[in-house]
């Protein structure tokens, strides 16, 4: 299976601008787990994760100050729609990380996360009969 099959394609993106406490919003409304961080002035792609947004909270930093620019990854590893999830799993157990931006040459077009890729690996549910 490829990442195209798995990806969400609900790409939540936000500005460096957004402060910790926007995102969070936007990410709960949206149910994901991460966002694509946008700065056209100068690093590009980057994302902002709840972990980032959790980290800044036991830090005791103010959510209402605190933008995504100061907390987004911008080292980040992309997947390309074609990687297998086996590409995708190992390049996220070997950079510590839990979701990858899906780029292809028009730029992002989805996020692949461990639970979309265990969702596909794990067998369906069954219903038990009542």
């Amino acid at each position: 299976m490829l990442v195209r099959d798995a990806m969400s394609t609900v790409v939540l993106t936000i500005g460096p601008a957004h402060t910790l406490r926007q995102a969070a919003r936007l990410m709960s409304a949206r149910r994901v787990g991460a966002a694509v961080v946008l700065d056209e002035d100068s690093s590009g792609l980057g994302i902002l994760t709840e972990r980032d947004i959790l980290n800044s909270l036991a830090h005791d930093q103010n959510p209402d100050a605190e933008t995504a620019g100061t907390h987004t990854t911008t080292d980040v590893v992309f997947a390309a729609p074609a990687w297998t999830l086996e590409e995708a799993a190992s390049a996220m157990a070997h950079g510590g990380f839990r979701h990858l931006i899906v780029l292809d040459d028009s730029g992002p077009v989805g996020i692949v996360s461990v639970r979309d890729i265990i969702r596909c690996w794990a067998p369906a549910r069954q219903q038990v009969p009542a």
